[in-house]
C-alpha cells in the first residue's frame, strides 16, 4: 500500500481544512457579535471606557459623596437577563436626597461600620447614567478594582452604563 496522496486528494484535504477554519472563524465572530457586553461610555463624545462581557451575576458599584447631605453613598448593580438592576444602596445617614422609607420587598441591614444597606430593589436601568462629580469623585468598583471616574472620564462627564450586543457596539460606535 502506498501512503502517497494524489494531487486531487491533497487539494480536497486542503480545501476541507480551509473550510473548517472559515466555519470556526465565522462561528467565533457571530458569537462575539451576538454576546452582550456591559459598556461604559461618554454620552456626549461616544468615547468607550470599559467593555466587559455582561454575564448574569456580574456586579459593579459606584460610590460618591452625596451632593446635598454630604455623606458617602454606594450604589451597587447586578447584571440579570441582560439588564442592569439595582442590587443595593449603602449610606451613612438619612437626609435630603437619600431614601428614607422602605418600599415593597426592600430590607435594611447595617454593616460593621454602622452604614445602612438597602436591598430588595425592583429597578432596572436602560441605560444607567451618572454625571461625574466636580467636587468629589465617583469611584467605580468593578472586578475587584477601584477606578476613579474623574481620572478616567473627567470632571462633569456624562457617562452611561449600558448592556449592548457586540454588533451594537460596532454600529453605535460605543
Amino acid at each position: 500500500m502506498s501512503c502517497k496522496l494524489s494531487a486531487n486528494s491533497k487539494k480536497r484535504l486542503i480545501a476541507a481544512a480551509v473550510l473548517m477554519i472559515i466555519i470556526t472563524a465565522a462561528a467565533f465572530v457571530i458569537s462575539m457579535l451576538s454576546a452582550e457586553y456591559l459598556v461604559l461610555y461618554d454620552s456626549d463624545t461616544g468615547k468607550t471606557y470599559i467593555t466587559e462581557k455582561a454575564e448574569d451575576g456580574l456586579m459593579f458599584s459606584v460610590e460618591f459623596v452625596h451632593s446635598v447631605n454630604q455623606t458617602p453613598v454606594k450604589d451597587t448593580y447586578i447584571i440579570e437577563n441582560g439588564e442592569i438592576r439595582a442590587y443595593s444602596t449603602t449610606y451613612r445617614s438619612f437626609g435630603a436626597g437619600v431614601q428614607t422609607a422602605l418600599e415593597g420587598n426592600q430590607k435594611m441591614t447595617y454593616d460593621s461600620d454602622g452604614n445602612m444597606i438597602i436591598t430588595g430593589f425592583d429597578i432596572t436601568y436602560d441605560p444607567l447614567r451618572y454625571i461625574v462629580g466636580t467636587v468629589s469623585d465617583h469611584i467605580l468598583t468593578f472586578g475587584g478594582e477601584e477606578i476613579s471616574l474623574r481620572d478616567m472620564c473627567g470632571r462633569n462627564a456624562r457617562v452611561v452604563f449600558e448592556v449592548a450586543a457586540g454588533y451594537e457596539i460596532l454600529t453605535k460606535g460605543m
